[in-house]
């Protein structure tokens, strides 16, 4: 594949450089290829054509649920708008044996395992608890309580290390997702201690998108995010979330290396979301529009996209075919969001106790009596 003349590359060893942060960059946001002499990336042209297409569907679904939610359709809806690139690069570069844990705003990392996009949807309208098996996508459950995922992830690592499912190039590897709010949380740092003593083959990955709900970054650290790696023991290193080539290179490598017995790494993807933290949130109440402009020259579907047009991998007729076909997948998920069906009310007993409860029982016969006194009876 020909490529445009390289530059120099970003590193993720110093914090900041005029302003900006440095990290390890493979494509800039110009849509030039730049080398890094620890990582690269060899994709085919339809690879990368490939890489597109999964973040301009990924984008367009979501706003696709953005919408859902302010027409009353789902009762909330946490957006991913300017991290697809974090999202896509690391999904794709995991191994179908690898585990996924996820927050609740994973959506591109879900898409890339495979699973039908509406799946999360049962969970945001209120219609059931998510509807994947995470052993056969090897992908968990979402995670609405803050950081929970990653103690999940590391048990979950340490229990395959103990099955000696690792070692070597075939074995199974653990990734824990978790924004920059969540790393002030206890349950990422308790998370971490455990992972760093048993040397467990986790990577977690913080997508750093500058604000927790809508507090930003430098109020919960005096240092980049990924040094935070080094007080546990283990290697720590930032990324330029926006760059899906420099995201699925590090990931892959840090999944690698903890599938090989090397123990954890922590990835900092430094992207930013321009959209509201979730659709109850109000983001002009703490930041500037100025600062949102900023990093929409930066957006990692428009980089991309320059870079295949300056190859010669894409025109317009295929970037057209793309949007064309993403709306048509967000058209298809509309109306299938529209025809979830409504689960009984008493349905909400039916999974507490795996081997039931005569205590739950009376409580269910309760429910079912008092609902009976509505009109229409139970239903």
């Amino acid at each position: 594949m020909a490529e445009k003349a390289k530059a120099k590359a970003k590193t993720g060893s110093r914090s900041k450089t005029g302003g900006q942060p440095e990290y390890v960059q493979l494509l800039t946001p110009e849509g030039d290829r730049v080398e890094h002499p620890e990582y690269s990336v060899s994709f085919t042209d339809d690879e990368l054509r490939s890489l597109y297409r999964d973040l301009v569907t990924v984008r367009r679904l979501d706003a696709e649920a953005t919408a859902l939610q302010r027409q009353g359709e789902l009762g909330l809806w946490a957006g991913l708008l300017g991290q697809e690139a974090a999202q896509v690069g690391a999904g794709r570069a995991l191994r179908p044996q690898d585990m996924a844990f996820p927050t609740y705003r994973e959506h591109g990392v879900l898409y890339t395992r495979g699973i039908d996009p509406i799946m999360p949807f049962g969970l945001f309208r209120g219609v059931d608890q998510g509807a994947w098996d995470p052993n056969e996508f090897k992908f968990n459950m979402y995670t609405i309580v803050i950081g929970a995922q990653t103690l999940h992830a590391a048990g979950y690592a340490m229990g395959i290390q103990n099955d000696g499912a690792v070692g070597d190039d075939n074995g199974e590897a653990v990734i824990a997702f978790f924004g920059d709010g969540a790393s002030s949380q206890g349950d990422v740092n308790e998370s971490m201690v455990f992972a760093a003593a048993y040397n467990s083959p986790i990577v977690f990955f913080c997508q750093n998108n500058q604000y927790a709900i809508s507090e930003p970054v430098a109020r919960q650290t005096r240092v980049p995010l990924y040094q935070r790696a080094q007080g546990f023991g283990f290697p720590g290193i930032r990324v330029d979330g926006n760059d899906v080539l420099a995201v699925y290179a590090v990931t892959k490598a840090a999944m690698d290396n903890a599938r090989r017995g090397n123990g954890p790494t922590m990835i900092e993807a430094y992207t930013y979301r321009m959209a509201p933290h979730t659709t109850s949130d109000d983001p002009t109440r703490y930041r500037q529009s100025a600062e949102v402009e900023e990093w929409k020259a930066k957006d990692p579907i428009a980089r991309l996209g320059a870079y295949l047009n300056n190859q010669g991998l894409a025109d317009e007729t295929f970037l057209a075919d793309v949007e064309k076909q993403a709306g048509v997948e967000a058209v298809s998920l509309r109306e299938r969001v529209l025809s979830l069906p409504n689960p009984a009310p008493e349905s909400m007993f039916d999974h507490v106790y795996a081997g039931g409860s005569h205590h739950l029982d009376a409580q269910r016969a309760e429910f079912v009596a008092y609902e009976a006194t509505f009109e229409g009876g139970a239903h």
